[in-house]
């Protein structure tokens, strides 16, 4: 079965329930980055392998993850409780098939889960990609699935929060054969560290931005 990398920064909250959602036959990489609350030990006790990555950025965690991983397919899911584990192997299924090169679960949005400024943003990030690439897609979404050496022979630079919207693109141009699929979003547990403030959504718009030059 895939692997799933869960990138973490203080969601013990959400840890348990996130661990819960996922199928027993996927293998959990939880990748602490930092964190001050105790996410690393609630992460063990709920059976999930943990590595350190010490780089503060979301893209030096999920590479971190994806270095870790050992199985031919790896997944990528927010921890913070707005995505369903059950709904991985949905978007995963089309990669492990060889049909779909990279899959992203296009969030369908429960009320008051994604903000509207958020919701208009990232449109409008897919309507870049779109131009950019031709690729028809509605979200760039957090959770997603690709096979771990085909990303490895992308190399990622980004280890901020222009990973996302550069895998994206780098697949894109290597001729991945990219597919979206729904997948339930609900409000997340506890605050947004990114864009839940001001400078973290700062911050998350600068790296985006950079991605796309």
């Amino acid at each position: 079965m895939p692997d799933v990398v869960l990138p973490v920064f203080d969601e013990a909250a959400a840890i348990p329930g996130v661990l819960a959602s996922i199928p027993a036959s996927w293998n959990v990489i939880v990748v602490d980055n930092g964190s001050t609350d105790d996410s690393a030990r609630v992460a063990r006790a709920g059976g999930a392998r943990v590595v350190h990555e010490p780089r503060r950025g979301f893209g030096a965690a999920c590479f971190a993850g994806l270095r870790a991983a050992a199985a031919d397919v790896v997944a990528f899911m927010d921890c913070d409780g707005s995505l369903d584990g059950q709904d991985l192997a949905r978007v995963a299924r089309a990669v492990v098939d060889g049909t779909a090169d990279l899959v992203l679960g296009a969030r369908i949005a429960a009320p008051g889960a994604w903000p509207w400024h958020l919701r208009v943003a990232n449109r409008r990030l897919a309507r870049a990609v779109e131009r950019r690439t031709g690729v028809h897609l509605t979200d760039l979404g957090p959770m997603r699935a690709a096979r771990r050496e085909a990303l490895l022979d992308l190399h990622l630079r980004d280890r901020r929060f222009g990973w996302p919207l550069e895998m994206v693109l780098r697949a894109a141009a290597a001729g991945w054969d990219i597919e979206q699929i729904g997948v339930p979003y609900r409000p997340r547990v506890g605050r947004s560290k990114v864009t839940g403030t001001v400078l973290g959504t700062v911050r998350t718009v600068h790296d985006m931005r950079i991605a796309l030059r």
